[in-house]
């Protein structure tokens, strides 16, 4: 019987456009000539927790009137990114932390905004005050000289305003301001490379979350592409002067808050679109869980008078964060193809709007307020209700916005 031998058209030896399909798919995967968002970067995506889609978004309420449009920008091209706010023990303020390394206080129509506080003892005004534009990447390279204050709170027992400084960790000022105290840089041998937010306990420990071991703030972009979890949730003792690790192993820890009688401490983890509950006190004493899934990545989360929270959420999630979430080897492929990351996040569906959430103790929503189409806020980081007004800040903005409420 006559042995044939392997032929092209049997379909048994590789075809020109596999062969070429295959190198195509190793120049992408290696991107060796960095012609992708991610090229020269050391990108490991990891699989990562998160709530199913439909599960979320089908029982989340909408705002059907977009009532964030009718909030008012304040303060416009006067702050720089002010991501965190806060008012003093003698309801003086806002205080707000500046994307130029200074920590500012509305003094009145009269005076307008005074530099309150500096975390870096090296801050200048030639190098750190860049204005508006401060709030793009071109500040990114003077943020490790200048500081980067994110969190703040006051003591309201000592006038102390704490800080959380992006890059030089956790920091103090008193009550008169001037130059911060840092307190904590190291945990445990280890820098503290990502301070973010922060709460103060009745007992005087700082809470505060170290949002990544891997990457900076300038690079936090890559938390969520990969979804790596290396983040931590810290105390600071300022009797000892000692900081200790509460929870490690966390994805994009960011905003924190203690509950009204401080049973239990709340943070959110951005890349998980979740609130997380820490059990201080009580039966479930050390228990961690979720308080609340959200449809979209949540950053500083506030209390109001009542006990309720108020989340600051940048929105929406999409079916296909989902599947990347689960298929890291997908996320290896997508984000090295050679196009803009804003073009591949747009192919993904994902279309950026403001939300801003209220919560009960229980984690069940009471509120949800939106600016679906980004007329009036875009990229919130915090909400304050104070006398009768949602003071609503921004890390990437140059004001302030305001709504009356409720």
């Amino acid at each position: 019987m006559e042995k044939k031998g392997l032929r092209k058209e049997d379909g048994l030896l590789p075809r020109p456009w596999l062969s070429l399909l295959a190198l195509a798919f190793g120049l992408v995967f290696m991107d060796p000539f960095h012609l992708g968002p991610l090229g020269g970067h050391d990108y490991r995506p990891v699989k990562h927790n998160i709530a199913p889609y439909d599960q979320v978004m089908q029982r989340w309420p909408r705002d059907c009137r977009s009532r964030l449009r009718f909030g008012k920008l304040e303060f416009v091209d006067e702050v720089f990114g002010p991501e965190s706010l806060e008012f003093d023990p003698q309801g003086r303020g806002p205080y707000a932390g500046l994307a130029d390394g200074r920590v500012v206080r509305w003094m009145g129509e009269s005076i307008r905004w005074k530099t309150f506080a500096l975390v870096s003892p090296n801050w200048s005004e030639k190098v750190c005050a860049n204005g508006v534009e401060s709030t793009t990447a071109k500040q990114h390279k003077h943020e490790k000289l200048c500081g980067r204050p994110l969190g703040l709170r006051f003591d309201k027992t000592s006038g102390k305003l704490y800080i959380a400084d992006a890059y030089l960790g956790l920091a103090a000022v008193g009550h008169h301001g001037g130059v911060a105290t840092l307190l904590s840089t190291h945990v445990q041998g280890r820098p503290v490379l990502f301070a973010n937010d922060l709460d103060v306990h009745r007992n005087g420990s700082i809470f505060f979350t170290d949002t990544s071991s891997r990457y900076s703030r300038s690079d936090h972009f890559f938390i969520l592409l990969e979804g790596e979890a290396t983040g931590r949730l810290l105390r600071y003792d300022p009797a000892s002067g000692a900081t200790h690790v509460v929870l490690r192993g966390l994805a994009f820890p960011n905003g924190v808050q203690l509950s009204k009688d401080q049973t239990f401490l709340l943070f959110t983890e951005t890349t998980n679109c979740r609130i997380m509950r820490l059990w201080m006190e009580g039966p479930k004493a050390g228990k961690l869980e979720v308080f609340a899934d959200l449809p979209g990545f949540p950053d500083n989360i506030r209390i109001t008078e009542k006990g309720q929270f108020w989340a600051a959420i940048d929105c929406c999630r999409t079916r296909a964060q989902e599947v990347f979430s689960r298929n890291p080897w997908l996320r290896s492929v997508y984000f090295r193809l050679p196009l803009r990351l804003s073009f591949l996040a747009g192919m993904t569906g994902m279309k950026m709007f403001t939300m801003i959430s209220l919560f009960d103790e229980e984690g069940n929503v009471v509120e949800v307020l939106e600016d679906r189409g980004g007329e009036v806020m875009k990229l919130v980081s915090e909400v304050r209700q104070v006398q009768g007004k949602l003071w609503v800040g921004t890390v990437a903005h140059n004001s302030i916005a305001t709504l009356p409420y409720p």
